[in-house]
């Protein structure tokens, strides 16, 4: 199976819906998505998309993104389709930008996809997204009992900064706050290169391996 990036459009809000139902407990309206979307300038909304076979189109871009590493790791991986995609999303997630700050909002998968790469790839496209929306540094917010995302965070350099005591409103748990470093930073750079040459390599790895079995 082939994972690549798409921006989020408006026809895709049910099937975003759908995942983030499976995932969280107090989900966003329609409209709340819909209000996003029209607000580029200060939010981004992405989609992960699944396809048996490899893009045959020329790699694109996101809205308004340059190039990113990804995109030349992996040919086809960043799509801007005009026309409805036939290819299901598996995932989604989003960035604000506050002042010189992105705060990604949230990252989900669908149950069925995860543990194959595509949390961390939606959190390098979210990242790319932050410096075209010319943030200097990240942040979100995390259960505190979600251990796996905490990890993914950490190695991408979030460090924890504190709680939010009964932020999340179903259950009362605590949120962790986590934050990057300056995004800009040589040191955060050389890391970010890294992650995205071992991710690059598996998910060439899983998209073969899933060829064979064919």
């Amino acid at each position: 199976m082939y994972y690549f990036i798409e921006p989020m459009r408006e026809e895709d809000i049910p099937a975003v819906q759908e995942i983030e139902r499976q995932s969280f407990s107090s989900p966003w309206s329609a409209n709340t998505y819909r209000r996003e979307l029209r607000s580029p300038e200060t939010s981004r909304y992405i989609v992960a998309r699944a396809s048996p076979t490899p893009l045959t189109e020329p790699p694109a871009l996101l809205q308004h993104q340059r190039r990113g590493l990804l995109a030349t790791l992996l040919p086809g991986l960043f799509s801007q389709r005009q026309e409805l995609s036939p290819y299901p999303i598996i995932g989604y997630g989003g960035v604000w930008l506050m002042v010189d700050e992105g705060h990604i909002t949230t990252i989900a998968v669908d149950p069925k996809e995860r543990g194959k790469g595509v949390g961390e790839l939606l959190l390098n496209a979210l990242i790319d997204q932050a410096y075209d929306l010319g943030a200097s540094i990240l942040t979100l917010e995390v259960r505190i009992s979600n251990t796996t995302a905490q990890n993914l965070y950490l190695k991408y350099g979030f460090q924890p900064a504190g709680t939010r005591p009964r932020y999340y409103t179903d259950n009362n748990e605590d949120a962790l706050i986590m934050w990057t470093e300056n995004i800009h930073s040589p040191a955060f750079k050389v890391r970010l290169k890294e992650l995205r040459a071992h991710l690059a390599a598996r998910l060439q790895a899983q998209a073969s391996l899933s060829r064979m079995r064919e």
